[in-house]
């Protein structure tokens, strides 16, 4: 097959990004330095277009199913701007929650769906394809409403939220503090301190290795409720002292604390204090408690969880892994 120039288009600045329209009848360049959008037509090579958002910019651009509308998204999610390439007639949607994502067109292309956010909540705009008329708003129950999407038989739409929702920061400090924050007001909620001997009352489950371990199942151990719950009423009064150990040979006040992780459902800490390097500590945000104690033989090198459900893995400076 040869290959040669069918048109040769020439833009006011350097292009940053193409696209074809779904009929492949024209081409859109963004020219991201000026910012502006530039449309070309292959059929007619004398007709042109122009779109400028002015001070707004133009943070990203896509073609409309009937490939003769253009959707742009200005800088900062201002507004979403609906283009006619047939007349001159526009139509907003302010507050898009996203610039390249977030815009979902039904397989038929008769609706769009756009993902909108105001008032720190996520919505969902329903605008009809013939005349971009919005067709109804509705509010979603989301926290970062990540992107959205249509249905095969485009009878229903499908929204996913982010994975990661931050409501509180965990830190720890010299003084042996485990402290927890609202992201909200940056106050202490909660504190937990690393005590070389728990003492009752404390329901908390302690674990030690031994040199000769028992031949238990381990493959349904997890923090749960059922499983901190059920024993409780069962325990008895005990004062555990926990090895402490410098980790100079000059003790020094200021210890820090050398591991800390969240779970995936955030409803637990763990933690190693240096001080104590054997140890680690598995706090229950939930009910503002201390959950367990394992207690290893050598040092804790590191330790984590699982991403889906509440298990930990950890690693001494031993061959073995712990599970």
């Amino acid at each position: 097959m040869d290959a040669k120039v069918v048109q040769l288009f020439s833009c006011l600045d350097k292009i940053s990004y193409i696209e074809w329209a779904l009929d492949s009848e024209y081409i859109l360049c963004g020219l991201h330095k000026r910012p502006m959008i530039q449309v070309w037509s292959l059929t007619q090579p004398e007709w042109t277009c122009k779109i400028d958002e002015g001070p707004a910019g133009i943070a990203y651009a896509r073609w409309s199913p009937d490939s003769r509308h253009l959707l742009t998204t200005s800088e900062f999610q201002l507004r979403l701007t609906v283009s006619s390439l047939v007349n001159t007639a526009c139509v907003h949607v302010q507050w898009p929650k996203h610039a390249s994502k977030g815009v979902s067109f039904s397989k038929d292309g008769k609706f769009a769906a756009i993902c909108t956010r105001r008032d720190c909540k996520d919505y969902i705009n329903l605008l009809s394809c013939h005349n971009w008329e919005i067709m109804g708003v509705f509010a979603v129950d989301t926290l970062d409403m990540t992107d959205i999407e249509w249905s095969p038989d485009d009878s229903a739409i499908v929204i996913w939220d982010s994975p990661l929702v931050y409501k509180f920061l965990a830190m720890v400090s010299y003084d042996q503090m485990l402290r927890v924050l609202n992201h909200l007001t940056w106050k202490t909620f909660a504190e937990f301190m690393h005590l070389s001997t728990v003492r009752a009352p404390c329901f908390a489950a302690i674990f030690k290795e031994v040199d000769e371990p028992l031949q238990l199942d381990m493959s349904e151990l997890c923090l749960d409720d059922d499983f901190l719950g059920g024993s409780v009423s069962e325990l008895q009064p005990f004062c555990y002292l926990i090895q402490f150990m410098c980790p100079t040979s000059r003790c020094s006040r200021r210890t820090l604390q050398g591991l800390l992780s969240w779970s995936s459902d955030s409803q637990y800490i763990c933690t190693r204090s240096d001080s104590m390097p054997t140890a680690l500590w598995i706090w229950d945000i939930r009910h503002l408690e201390l959950a367990a104690i394992l207690v290893q033989k050598d040092p804790i090198r590191a330790a984590g969880w699982d991403p889906i459900c509440t298990c930990l893995v950890l690693c001494t400076s031993s061959s073995h892994l712990y599970m």
